[in-house]
């Protein structure tokens, strides 16, 4: 599949590259900052799915769409939750992705596409997984973390704080965020606060799990899915 990338973000465009460039069967075709700068090229190649961002210069990702008479399949990209309500009521927007996004997440919206153009999904290898990373925004900065180091997530208020093998990373944020941009076959609530590598669990004792020194409660509404997940009684 011919992909064209619309981003107006250089660091966003380089994750999408990156991504692009690990998923064999898609070919990178151009990206650019604005959709002014990328109508030529879209206009004069067979592009199967366009990455589009909804905030850009000039005109916005939602306002171009309109004004294609021939439109590819799109996936959305955007830091607002808010913005994916308004992208899904046009029909040639296949998915949305909200920044910043895990590579697990991506290759669900390009499989999700490739359904649409009837070509086979790709699983997702071993060397994929330990590869898969996520960008964190904090102050201006954008902090890369692997999805195979993170410990655990834990909210606190309207924060968040997420723990790894060796850093923390504290920010504004919500837990329902982080539901949906973990793998949920590793990664698991197990209490309103908390969000738990399943990988990383050393032992549990009653209704605490433990990860090294770390302790972390298992929520009573948790506690049999949580069984459920490691096949135990």
């Amino acid at each position: 599949m011919k992909c064209l990338i619309i981003e107006d973000e250089l660091p966003a465009q380089q994750i999408l590259r990156n991504y692009i460039l690990k998923i064999p069967g898609l070919e990178l075709v151009g990206s650019f900052q604005s959709a002014l700068e990328a109508n030529s090229t879209l206009q004069k190649n067979q592009i199967d799915v366009l990455f589009l961002d909804i905030n850009l210069p000039d005109i916005s990702g939602i306002q171009y769409i309109k004004t294609l008479s021939n439109p590819p399949l799109i996936i959305m990209t955007t830091a607002y939750h808010e913005h994916a309500v308004e992208s899904f009521e046009l029909e040639t927007i296949c998915d949305y992705l909200v920044k910043p996004f895990s590579f697990e997440r991506f290759l669900k919206s390009v499989n999700k596409t490739k359904k649409n153009k009837n070509f086979d999904s790709i699983p997702i290898s071993e060397k994929e997984e330990s590869s898969e990373s996520i960008f964190l925004n904090i102050d201006k900065t954008l902090h890369k973390i692997y999805v195979h180091d993170i410990l655990y997530v834990v909210s606190d208020k309207n924060y968040v704080t997420v723990v790894t093998d060796s850093s923390k990373f504290s920010y504004l944020d919500s837990l329902k965020n982080w539901i949906h941009k973990l793998p949920s076959n590793r990664f698991l609530q197990v209490h309103k606060s908390y969000i738990i590598n399943l990988k990383k669990i050393e032992k549990i004792s009653g209704n605490v799990i433990s990860m090294g020194d770390v302790k972390i409660p298992v929520g009573r509404v948790y506690k049999s899915k949580l069984l459920k997940e490691l096949k135990l009684p």
